[in-house]
This record gives structure tokens, C-alpha cells and sequence, in this order.
């Protein structure tokens, strides 16, 4: 059992509503960011399909920074220091 199943009720029921609250205010932030983009002209599916690109990316770029992490331990460097070495910058 972890430590905050041993809170009172009234502890971790409220930590639960302050996360409730939490969420509902980004969900309001998020629909308000797709009320904005959508009145600029952009469409669901649009934006659905740049959602995915993004994620696809991202996990491509986390396989990279992987591939380089072991890279860097085998030759016993940083991995920063092999971005030259793949003309990467380090904001990639």
C-alpha cells in the first residue's frame, strides 16, 4: 500500500477534487485554444492530422535521443558531445 492510502477520507478527497479542478480548467483552456485556431480557418480534421504528425514525430525524435544515449555510453562520451558529429544542434 502507498503512504496516501493511509490519508483520511477527507484528504485525499480533496486532493481529488483540487485535481478535478485542474483538469476542467485545462480542458476550458484547451477548447478555448480550438475555438481560436478554428476561427483563424483552420479545420478539426486539420488539426487532428497535425496532433498526429506531432506525436509521430516526437516519438521518432525519442528513438533518435535513445539511439544516440546508447551510442554515447558505448563510446563513453556525452551525448552531447556527438552532436556535432551528426550535425545536430542541441535544440534538436
Amino acid at each position: 500500500p502507498s503512504p496516501s492510502s493511509f490519508q483520511p477520507n477527507g484528504a485525499s478527497e480533496a486532493a481529488l477534487r483540487c485535481e478535478i479542478e485542474e483538469l476542467k480548467r485545462k480542458d476550458l483552456a484547451l477548447d478555448q485554444e480550438i475555438a481560436q485556431l478554428l476561427s483563424e480557418g483552420y479545420s478539426l480534421e486539420e488539426l487532428e492530422k497535425h496532433i498526429s504528425l506531432l506525436h509521430e514525430y516526437n516519438e521518432i525524435k525519442d528513438a533518435g535521443q535513445m539511439l544516440l544515449g546508447k551510442l554515447a555510453v558505448i563510446r563513453g562520451v556525452t551525448t552531447k558531445q556527438l552532436y556535432p558529429e551528426y550535425d545536430l544542434e542541441l535544440s534538436d
